[in-house]
Parts: C-alpha cells; sequence; structure tokens
C-alpha cells in the first residue's frame, strides 16, 4: 500500500510553480514591521482564506467557488452573490471581502471577529483585513495570535505562511509506502500522514513520533517524522534529522526524494533538483523515484 495518491501528485507537480513564484504579498509586511504607524493601503479587495478541509457538502462547494471567484479570477460580485446565500462566518467573512471598498470596510470584519471570537477562520482574516487597510503591525499580532493559538489547524499554517512569505505556502507533501513498514508501526504513519495531509500539524507529529518509536530502523517512518518537524516559521528544522538518514540509507531513494522536497520549499531549486536527481538514481522503479521524475519535469516545464 502506498501513501501517495492523486492528491500528492497534484502537490508534487504544483512545487513547482511555487518555487518560481517569489514572495507573496506578507514581504511587504515583514519589510516594516519595524515601524509604528500604518501603511499604505492595498488596492481591491482582500484575499479570503477558507479551509473545508474534508467537507464535500453543496455550502463548502459554492463558498470555495466563490473563493476562487474573488481571489483567482477577480470577480467580487460574482463571489458577492454566492456568499450572500449562506451564512455562515465563512460567509459572511467572504460577503465582507468580496465588498470591500477601502479601510472604511475593516469595521465589518472586525464585528464578525468580534463576535466570533474562537473561530479560526474570522481570526485570521482579520489579519488580511487589517493589513489591506494598512494596518501591518495589528495583521502582523493577528497572524501570531492565529498561529499559536490555532496550531493544529490549516488556519494555522496560513497564518505562519503570512508571516514567512520566503517559503512557499502550506507543507511540503509526505510520501511514504506501507510495504515495508513493520506492521505495530503502519497504524500510527497512516493516520499521521491523513493529519499531515490536512494540515493538522501537531497531531500529526505526535502520530509520526509513535511510528517512528515503533519502528525506529525504518526509513519511511524516520522520514516522516522528519518531514513533521518542517513549519513556514522553521523550516530548515527537518535537514538535521534527514541528513544523517542518507548515510544510514545510502541507496534509500525517500531520503532523497523528501531532502529534495524540502530544499525546493525554501527555494533552493537547484540544491533541490540535485536531490531529487539522486533519489531517481538510488532506486529507479521505486515511488520515490516516479515522483522525483515528476517533480523534476514539472520543473523543466516551468522554466525553473
Amino acid at each position: 500500500m502506498a501513501l501517495h495518491g492523486n492528491r500528492r501528485v497534484v502537490v508534487i507537480v504544483a512545487i513547482a510553480a511555487l518555487v518560481a513564484a517569489g514572495a507573496v504579498v506578507g514581504a511587504t509586511l515583514l519589510q516594516t514591521r519595524g515601524e509604528r504607524s500604518s501603511f499604505a493601503v492595498q488596492p481591491g479587495q482582500p484575499p479570503i482564506q477558507l479551509e473545508f478541509g474534508l467537507r464535500r457538502d453543496s455550502e463548502a462547494l459554492a463558498l470555495a467557488t466563490a473563493q476562487k471567484l474573488l481571489d483567482h479570477e477577480g470577480k467580487p460580485v460574482a463571489a458577492a452573490a454566492i456568499f450572500r446565500r449562506y451564512h455562515s462566518v465563512e460567509a459572511q467573512l467572504g460577503l465582507a471581502f468580496a465588498t470591500w471598498t477601502g479601510p472604511a470596510s475593516l469595521g465589518a470584519v472586525q464585528q464578525i471577529a468580534a463576535a466570533h471570537p474562537d473561530d479560526p477562520a474570522a481570526l485570521l482574516n482579520l489579519g488580511w483585513a487589517l493589513y489591506w487597510a494598512g494596518r501591518n503591525n495589528t495583521a502582523l499580532v493577528t497572524w501570531q495570535d492565529t498561529a499559536r493559538t490555532y496550531a493544529d489547524s490549516p488556519y494555522g499554517i496560513d497564518a505562519e505562511d503570512a508571516l514567512h512569505p520566503a517559503v512557499a505556502p502550506g507543507l511540503p507533501p509526505i510520501v511514504v509506502s506501507l510495504a515495508g513498514v513493520p506492521k505495530q508501526a503502519r497504524a500510527d504513519l497512516a493516520a499521521g500522514i491523513r493529519q499531515w495531509d490536512l494540515e493538522h500539524a501537531v497531531s500529526a507529529r505526535q502520530k509520526l513520533d509513535a511510528a517512528a518509536k515503533l519502528a525506529p530502523h525504518t526509513p519511511e517512518t524516520l522520514v516522516a517524522a522528519a518531514v513533521a518537524l518542517f513549519s513556514p516559521a522553521r523550516p530548515l528544522a527537518p535537514f538535521p534529522h534527514l541528513g544523517p538518514l542518507t548515510a544510514e540509507f545510502p541507496h534509500a531513494s525517500i531520503v532523497r526524494l523528501h531532502l529534495g522536497v524540502l530544499l525546493l520549499w525554501s527555494r533552493q531549486v537547484a540544491k533541490g533538483k540535485a536531490q531529487l536527481r539522486q533519489a531517481v538514481a538510488a532506486q529507479p522503479g521505486s515511488i520515490y523515484a516516479r515522483q522525483a521524475r515528476v517533480l523534476l519535469e514539472a520543473l523543466a516545464q516551468g522554466g525553473s
């Protein structure tokens, strides 16, 4: 059994675009965090970040469509029409963002956040509204609160992404085959990777650490536990653990694949490609070599 479904293939390919994308809007915030006053107001609508996980209900699908219309297609009127149909916190935030006209619109988002003080979507997106209104320092603090309070939520990862734009957004994929993993570690390993895919990073680390303790001489469990040390705030944390595994398992493509992915995630493209090539050479027929080839081909097509 291999834990590398279609979603991971999509994620692997998407890395090619991420590593070439450069810093996102948050870079401006980080460059000005020493200032005290307000800063330039951003034009247009702020981006709305909504996380639906495994939800496939009609509202989640509709709001995801509205989010795409607003964030990626520049169609706030069409997005607003969809957001108006619903009354959830996500829908209220979406409507406030879709009808944004400038700093005067900040109050509406603040009211939503005040009415839902324990909602991570409200807190994260309040940060974006503050940033768009030129309230950079307050946005910074709001994202820090989100990352700290909701560390086991996708919104916590979103907040860290906003705070650390030099790193590719989200969590790097963990690709593992269960075929060579001792039976006693498989359940924790599979559960940990599922949590990682859903961006429940704290829960994932707990499960993957447990798997590594149950199978301490297995590259799959050790690699997964090492990669799970990654966070946008500490993107280099896995390397002291992954590096020694290249000597312990010199012919294991899984180690080189994940080193390559992590290097790309920190935008070290040339070094990442070198590790991916070693993954292909070490075990050409493995799932890890196949994933490395997919990524190398995507990078080549992207011109990175």
